[in-house]
């Protein structure tokens, strides 16, 4: 049996309610490429929660979500600007820019929480807008929660969707984690999302027990006129459609996916409550989400990796990542605290 580890959501297994709903859709024949009945009732799902003027779609994973949004709403010789450590920026081998043409802007964050600030793409906007030597900024595109942890409040995302839309720029969220956002801000998907102002909206299931599949959510509809070539070029166009679809109908009903989020925030929270006191250990941000960063004593990181993985942030000043998934348990962080403190301890004793 694998071990647990504080790496990565990715790292988690299926939520058992999820095997269940892929078992019982795993019998018979069903139409392939969407047509098929539990496809339909994930869409009307996803209605209930926005409205019946939206477009969904559902692809195998982010990267490829990201991709497929982004490249309807763009034109070649555009481009979308985001957060320096945006994940489409950093972590996707450019696939958006493969796909759309497009350039990547990152954008230096004004905050150590990850959080882009219409200031500073104000800024950018002065000289390239309008500039033949430059591509054309045609979306903003934020992440929720940013990659370190920060959870944009409803505010700042309705400032952003305003300057966007004055700016005539599309805004586009990286929701990989979104159920975790829904559940630090205690609101619901609509209330931070279309209500704001977004227009296209990435919006994760794999992180939150998912097996795999991503769902695109149009807001403004006409935007996804040729999203199913646009899902073909980038193979990203499932045929047995049917287990991804199903997949969200157990995460969105009786409250699973918010059940699940909750868990892997308060598990973040807990660990960081932990270790605040442990001589040597220091918290880099303010724990949102299910992500905790902090800074170690370099000498105990790989000890400690080897009782739980986990991934190093910035070698040269020791700080790491921790992320905490649905199935982490309260039993999960005392046992991995203490393994910190006797580690550190024990080189202490040595030193």
């Amino acid at each position: 049996m694998e071990k647990k580890s504080f790496a990565s959501d990715n790292y988690s297994g299926v939520d058992p309610k999820i095997i269940k709903a892929l078992t019982e859709c795993n019998v018979g024949h069903a139409k392939a490429y969407g047509e098929d009945r539990y496809t339909q009732k994930a869409i009307e799902k996803f209605k209930e929660i926005f409205g019946n003027d939206i477009y969904v779609d559902f692809l195998y994973n982010g990267t490829g979500a990201n991709t497929v949004a982004l490249d309807a709403m763009t034109e070649s010789f555009q481009s979308v600007i985001c957060p320096e450590q945006a994940h489409i920026n950093t972590y996707e081998v450019g696939a958006p820019t493969k796909f759309t043409g497009c350039s990547l802007i990152g954008i230096k964050a004004c905050d150590v929480g990850g959080k882009l600030k219409v200031e500073r793409v104000r800024d950018y906007l002065k000289n390239s807008m309008g500039s033949i030597h430059h591509s054309q900024p045609k979306v903003i595109s934020i992440t929720q929660p940013t990659e370190i942890g920060a959870v944009y409040t409803l505010k700042e995302i309705e400032e952003i969707a305003n300057f966007a839309h004055e700016n005539k720029l599309l805004l586009h969220m990286d929701g990989a984690r979104i159920f975790n956002a829904a559940d630090s801000l205690g609101v619901g998907f609509k209330e931070m999302t279309k209500d704001l102002g977004v227009d296209v909206l990435s919006f994760g299931g794999t992180k939150n027990g998912m097996m795999f599949g991503e769902a695109v959510i149009f807001f403004k509809t006409e935007l996804a006129k040729n999203i199913t070539y646009r899902k073909k070029q980038c193979t990203q166009l499932n045929s047995k459609m049917r287990y991804i679809a199903v997949q969200f109908i157990a995460l969105l009903e009786d409250g699973l996916g918010l059940k699940n989020a909750r868990q892997s925030n308060n598990m973040a929270k807990l660990l960081a409550e932990s270790v605040c006191d442990i001589p040597g250990v220091k918290l880099t941000n303010k724990v949102e989400a299910n992500t905790v960063y902090a800074i170690l004593p370099k000498e105990v990181i790989p000890y400690l990796q080897e009782k739980y993985f986990f991934y190093i942030w910035d070698v040269v000043c020791s700080e790491v990542r921790w992320v905490t998934s649905f199935d982490i348990t309260e039993k999960d962080v005392i046992d991995f605290v203490q393994q910190m403190r006797y580690i550190l301890a024990k080189i202490k004793k040595v030193a």
